[in-house]
């Protein structure tokens, strides 16, 4: 993994790079790379690379080129189909001159040119530069990990300026941190920030499966134009795959195995994450099969009986040899590692877990590794979440009631919950405006109520008549073929997975500590294999995962490979407890609340101390809670990046806000 960033004239005149933007923007995510750095400048267009290597380590200063020099790329993250892919190059006359998986874009674009990102597998974000044809394209990998964000800047004449980290893009200096509160509003309807707004005015998240095209032909104004490559699909309803049981647990074994076998490829040492549940266990014992000895282990304790699992994972270490380094997270270690987390992510984070994944990531780096295997994006693809049996449990009783009694559950839990009428309203024009309600907003939807409860009425009146729906550009006509397990599927992976776990919890956590991520169960082969099979080998019953746990019983203790899925968090109690740190109490006071002005302070005052003073039924307390974590996290982040008056915290996202 590395960290990109560049700059574009956009009005086609060929204008020097402004002396030092590069250095800067290079500068602001040397976390991404502190190995080495490299730069690129021709009129009109600059590059720049952090480095962080860990595959040819001597030969690998980006950028690099292709034989003659005329094709240049700055590149982040991994192809881990390099090997084959280098001999099939190489077959055909293609010249290799490092060890890099990098090589492989100036040669795949030499023979496809944009068609090149249907044959990039891997994780990655890629800047390539045709100097002959003056194209530049810039892309991202199908499912989002790795992150590139764009930004197109009027300065004495139009730049594009790109980064794999919005700091890299306001250390530039040609972009002042402002608000936009369709980023924020993701945030309260999906705890997620899956774009293509961000939290910052005018700066744009680069979709999964997409690229920007530009053509630098000299004396006209450059076109951009964002292009789809590949998105999320499934077969219509019946065309799914299915069929004897051992085979198909045996497709998906060999997938696992291959995907797994690649992610160790490295020319620096592999270590994984290890919970407990299946999915990173499965990972792990995999791992093991394919060295012949077990890898390092890394493992979280939840200081909370009700939320440690480090006894299930002692067992899947004890089954494997490994010896896991344990890292306990508490109360004090999430508040006081929160503002270092919303630096990192660069948006609010409700998910307090997250902080837990940037201790875990710290860990790692202490211990002199690069490299972490993980566990996640299992649940995107076979229905692990408790949302999907809560759905199947309502369609069922709607349809044997016949007259939409589960539904009319749902109706039930909002008043339960204190919903305003508006919240409710709220969730039916989504429902009306996706022609389904999904799986995925059985959970999310209740998350959405906040808006209503603490948006203060201009932020309402900024919002009136959007949703962050309509921006996702979702395929809503073909979905209505597909069966309804895999419509909740498609809304978890578009929303959930790109802009929460890859990114809150994923690449922007690990980074922040030098780590690069690899997640097997991301693989394309495993994502195409899974969405094509038949939705009852993702979820028998109330059973989910369950062709994931056939597969487990080959490498597991069978008590792991059926565990009772767990959703990793941690408590939320330490904001509102009675000695909440300072820093929070300031964050939501009456003074901090007004120079924001997102929030209503009249109702963040009174939830807030109804919390802290027990007087929110419990049926109440989740919702209330959550929503108010929402507005610390957002408050913080506006602290962070736009103006840092609000607490006694430090500011700014040149350095870490608090330190470790």
């Amino acid at each position: 993994m590395c960290g990109i960033a560049g700059i574009i004239d956009l009005t086609g005149q060929g204008r020097p790079i402004p002396t030092g933007i590069l250095g800067r923007m290079a500068s602001a995510i040397l976390h991404r790379g502190p190995d080495e750095d490299g730069y690129f400048e021709a009129p009109g267009i600059g590059l720049a690379n952090r480095r962080l290597s860990i595959v040819g380590l001597a030969d690998g200063k980006q950028p690099i080129r292709n034989e003659d020099g005329s094709v240049v790329t700055v590149f982040n993250g991994e192809f881990f189909d390099y090997p084959e892919r280098r001999r099939e190059l190489e077959a055909r006359g293609h010249r290799f001159r490092t060890h890099t998986d990098t090589e492989l874009i100036p040669h795949l674009w030499e023979d496809h040119q944009e068609g090149m990102f249907d044959h990039l597998h891997g994780q990655f974000a890629v800047a390539c530069f045709d100097q002959r044809r003056r194209r530049l394209v810039l892309g991202r990998d199908r499912v989002g990990i790795c992150p590139l964000f764009w930004s197109r800047q009027d300065i004495g004449g139009e730049w594009l300026l790109f980064a794999s980290e919005i700091k890299a893009i306001l250390a530039s200096g040609l972009v002042k941190p402002r608000a936009d509160l369709r980023g924020i509003d993701q945030v309260f309807n999906f705890i997620a920030v899956p774009g293509p707004a961000t939290c910052f005015a005018g700066i744009q998240l680069l979709q999964p499966g997409h690229f920007l095209s530009l053509d630098l032909a000299p004396g006209k104004p450059v076109e951009v134009t964002n292009k789809t490559y590949w998105q999320i699909d499934f077969p219509a309803m019946g065309d799914e795959i299915d069929g004897d049981e051992k085979t198909l647990v045996d497709g998906l074994e060999e997938r696992m195995l291959a995907a797994v076998e690649r992610r160790l490829r490295a020319d620096v040492p592999v270590v994984s994450y290890l919970s407990g549940g299946i999915d990173s266990s499965l990972v792990v014992a995999m791992a093991a099969k394919i060295r012949g000895t077990p890898i390092p282990t890394f493992t979280i304790q939840v200081l909370d009986p009700r939320l440690d699992e480090t006894s299930q994972a002692a067992v899947v270490s004890r089954h494997i040899g490994s010896t896991p380094v344990v890292v306990p997270i508490g109360d004090r270690e999430i508040t006081n590692t929160y503002a270092e987390l919303i630096r990192a992510a660069e948006c609010p984070v409700i998910d307090t877990s997250c902080a837990g994944l940037l201790l875990l990531a710290r860990a790692v780096h202490q211990h002199d590794y690069k490299v972490a295997l993980t566990g996640e994006g299992s649940d995107e693809w076979l229905a692990g979440y408790g949302w999907f049996k809560i759905n199947k449990l309502i369609g069922m009783l709607d349809r044997a009631s016949g007259v939409g009694a589960g539904t009319g559950l749902r109706t039930l839990g909002s008043m339960m919950l204190g919903v305003p009428r508006a919240s409710r309203d709220y969730v039916t024009h989504v429902k009306k405006l996706i022609g389904h309600h999904a799986a995925f907003q059985e959970l999310y939807s209740f998350f959405s109520l906040s808006r209503e409860r603490y948006y203060s009425k201009a932020t309402k009146e900024a919002l009136a008549g959007t949703t962050p729906y309509e921006a996702l550009e979702a395929p809503l006509e073909r979905m209505k073929s597909w069966h309804p397990i895999n419509q909740g599927l498609y809304w978890g992976a578009r929303i959930h997975l790109a802009g929460h776990l890859m990114s809150s919890k994923g690449d922007r956590i690990a980074m922040n500590s030098s780590v690069e991520a690899r997640y097997p169960f991301l693989d394309d082969d495993v994502i195409d294999y899974l969405n094509r099979l038949h939705p009852r080998w993702k979820m028998r019953g109330l059973q989910e995962k369950y062709i994931l746990r056939r597969l487990g019983e080959r490498y597991l203790p069978y008590e792991v490979a059926w565990r009772k899925k767990g959703m990793f968090r941690a408590p939320l109690d330490s904001f509102f407890a009675k000695h909440m740190p300072a820093y929070i109490d300031q964050l939501v006071s009456p003074e901090s609340l007004r120079k924001t002005g997102y929030f209503d302070v009249d109702a963040v005052t009174k939830w807030a101390d109804s919390v802290r003073n027990g007087q929110v039924p419990f049926y109440r307390r989740s919702a209330v809670e959550i929503g108010l974590v929402g507005v610390v996290a957002t408050q913080l982040w506006h602290h962070t990046f736009v103006d840092g008056s609000l607490c006694e915290l430090p500011s700014g996202w040149q350095a870490p806000a608090l330190a470790a």
